[in-house]
């Protein structure tokens, strides 16, 4: 039998949505949590493991130390932003079970695997990169020596063993939605723009696009990109249906559908079939008659990075992308009845007053039916996170987050400070939301969703109190350079 083996996304801040699945581990404006696919592989590999994801469970740090005093062995997924919390829940785990071995896994240890070992030597290994086939091994008796892509502290001295071939065949992994099945409560699980209850899977992996600021390609999954066969994808999502015959929607949380045309027209041939509802991510990129297959496949809403308004902005992060292809995919989706969330960055490289106005007013000319907008986080291991190191754009104490899980800004330009940077988030949504044709939208969806109405109330209760905490923040924030930059007296 193979070691017993728990997958834990640990418990942190208050409704943070960890990097098991999170783009962005933080605690929402509004709660939100994604499904923790990256731990859901291996967790499928291995006999009598369990998968126990936190937050959306509300599972306290307590009860999780209670849980672990059963395993054998414990899979940590972390990230930078949830770090020195997980390694303190990881210390209390070995003082009550002193006999599990623990593994750190995720893009925060496969970037900085020799000082994540040293500032925790509870942690018995970490794995680099991708981590399904590595974590199952040792569960089935390898030995940390021969873990391809493991790190490890022997005798004082920071081994690391060499690095594992990336997954080709992706048929062969288990599917994800059998361990969500067997292990989560998919009602837990909530993304305010996804219909609820919702249900997210990968269909490939990797990321051949070069955006700086993007975590996952940099640092775990890699650039290339592997797809599994629309077969095994189909086979999934009939499974799923019978699973869950309640879920609303179903997402696919990769960027299958803006590739290679063709394995879209191929895929959405073997969804139509199945009559469901799902959304996806995209670029600005599909063309319309890609959009139009995939509608027709039952595609509801797609996620569309635009990233900025502005044009230098967006070469400046090598998004490969325009400001007119972007208006073009929004005219098509609109055309289609396609919904479209777009994501938005204040703070990117070259972000000055001037480009975050430019911004501000074409999301308000896209119109597209929600908006999140976010600060840029430098992760170590991206693009991003070297040049603002190099050029001297971090904040002195570089903190991510607040002393509640949201996102601080930490980068900041000559003439655009920090607080500037976050206030932005807020005006971005003020004016984009308090518009009339946003507002008659929210509106017409509560008055004829008993549901939504529910959910769009506790949802502005939730965005407001976050705001208020957030002003109250930058104007600190200011007070503290006001007083700072008061000048001395002259000396006699």
């Amino acid at each position: 039998m193979p070691l017993k083996t728990l997958f834990l996304n640990p418990p942190s801040f208050e409704n943070f949505d960890g990097g098991a699945g999170s783009r962005w581990p933080a605690t929402r404006e509004i709660e939100s949590y994604w499904y923790p696919v990256w731990l859901a592989y291996p967790a499928g590999m291995i006999e009598g493991a369990r998968l126990l994801d936190a937050p959306p469970h509300h599972i306290s740090a307590e009860e999780t130390i209670q849980i672990a005093r059963d395993y054998e062995f414990l899979v940590l997924f972390t990230s930078t932003p949830g770090f020195p919390g997980d390694i303190r829940i990881a210390q209390k785990i070995k003082e009550a079970n002193p006999g599990i071995k623990i593994a750190f896994v995720g893009p925060h240890v496969s970037v900085l695997p020799e000082k994540s070992l040293k500032a925790c030597p509870v942690i018995d290994f970490v794995v680099r990169k991708e981590f399904d086939h590595a974590v199952a091994d040792y569960a089935h008796g390898k030995p940390v020596e021969e873990i391809l892509g493991a790190s490890y502290l022997k005798n004082g001295s920071v081994v690391h063993n060499a690095d594992s071939a990336q997954i080709q065949d992706l048929d062969s992994l288990p599917h994800v939605t059998d361990v969500y099945k067997r292990d989560l409560d998919v009602t837990k699980y909530n993304v305010p723009f996804l219909l609820y209850p919702f249900v997210s899977l990968y269909t490939t992996r990797g990321c051949p696009a070069q955006c700086t600021f993007c975590l996952w390609p940099q640092t775990l999954s890699g650039h290339p990109w592997r797809k599994r066969s629309a077969d095994d994808v189909a086979q999934e999502m009939a499974k799923a249906i019978e699973y869950w015959p309640n879920v609303r929607e179903f997402f696919f949380d990769d960027d299958t559908f803006n590739i290679q045309k063709a394995r879209t027209i191929e895929l959405c041939a073997k969804l139509k079939p199945l009559n469901f509802t799902w959304s996806c991510t995209s670029r600005v990129t599909t063309d319309y008659e890609t959009l139009q297959a995939m509608k027709e496949a039952g595609c509801r809403l797609l996620i569309v990075g635009y990233e900025s308004g502005d044009q230098q902005i967006l070469k400046n992060i090598k998004k490969g992308a325009t400001i007119e292809r972007a208006r073009q995919i929004t005219k098509d989706c609109h055309k289609l009845g396609l919904v479209i969330h777009g994501d938005f960055i204040m703070g990117l490289p070259g972000e000055t007053r001037a480009t975050i106005d430019n911004t501000i007013k074409f999301a308000k000319e896209l119109d597209v039916e929600t908006i999140q907008v976010s600060v840029a986080h430098a992760y170590p291991g991206t693009e991003l996170f070297d040049y603002a190191v190099k050029n001297g754009f971090m904040v002195a104490d570089e903190k991510m987050l607040d002393d509640t899980g949201h996102q601080l800004a930490h980068i900041q330009y000559p003439g655009l400070p920090a607080d500037e940077i976050l206030s932005a988030v807020h005006r971005f949504y003020d004016e984009y939301y308090f518009r009339p044709k946003a507002v008659f939208r929210i509106l017409r969806k509560a008055a004829f969703n008993g549901v939504e109405r529910r959910r769009l109330y506790k949802e502005a209760k939730t965005f407001l109190k976050t705001r208020s905490m957030r002003n109250k923040w930058v104007k600190a924030k200011r007070e503290e350079h006001d007083s700072a930059t008061v000048a001395e007296p002259e000396k006699a």
